[in-house]
């Protein structure tokens, strides 16, 4: 991953996101994608984990409670990576993006036989910093396979949180700092729907401006 210019401070909420290199996919199949998501958790402790640990195909339970962040949502799309995190301690992020990265890598690359990075380069990171974007950022990070319209098969390997905050199931994500305000699920539910319409329009409308510039 090498270092990054990047400071994430305590306490403050960022948009991670990152791609497979040269627009591959970084997951296959649905065991990929289950993977992927345990990963999410078993990742996501202050204690080290040693090479060994990245690189294992089976994930070791009864680690510290102790979490380096906390996830508010997350999306994994075939091809990339949507999460917001809340950093808990310092380094958090960059230590648990690494992990995670890193170890997904690894499996990847010697269960589908193939050598060489699978990500391209430094993960991407925005500060979120005010509410307005945090509550934005949660939709488009939930549904993100529905920004990206995604369906048939494809659709099969998307992996999100949205199910704790439509259905309040358990799950790896502390969905509470959104939910908690609104008046009741359904109003955030509306919200989400409200706020997806937006963004796909906004997309198309994009999409559209790029084809015309490209024609010109």
């Amino acid at each position: 991953m090498g270092n990054r210019k990047e400071t994430f401070a305590n306490g403050e909420y960022y948009h991670i996101c990152n791609r497979g290199i040269e627009g591959r996919n970084i997951v296959m199949d649905k065991r990929d994608a289950d993977r992927f998501v345990v990963c999410l958790a078993e990742f996501n402790t202050v204690e080290p984990v040693g090479s060994l640990y990245l690189l294992s195909f089976e994930i070791k339970k009864g680690k510290s409670k102790k979490k380096l962040v906390d996830i508010v949502a997350y999306c994994l799309n075939p091809n990339h990576f949507h999460i917001i995190l809340r950093q808990k301690v310092d380094g958090g992020i960059s230590e648990f993006v690494k992990r995670l990265s890193g170890g997904h890598a690894w499996y990847f690359n010697k269960k589908h036989k193939r050598k060489g990075p699978l990500f391209q380069g430094h993960f991407r990171a925005k500060h979120i910093t005010n509410n307005n974007h945090l509550l934005h950022a949660s939709v488009y990070v939930n549904l993100n396979d529905l920004v990206h319209q995604l369906s048939g098969e494809t659709a099969k390997l998307v992996r999100s949180s949205w199910n704790q905050y439509e259905r309040k199931v358990q799950g790896i994500c502390s969905p509470n700092a959104i939910v908690s305000q609104f008046k009741t699920r359904k109003d955030y539910l509306e919200f989400a729907k409200d706020a997806l319409a937006g963004m796909i329009e906004k997309r198309a409308k994009y999409k559209e401006l790029k084809e015309i510039l490209l024609e010109e």
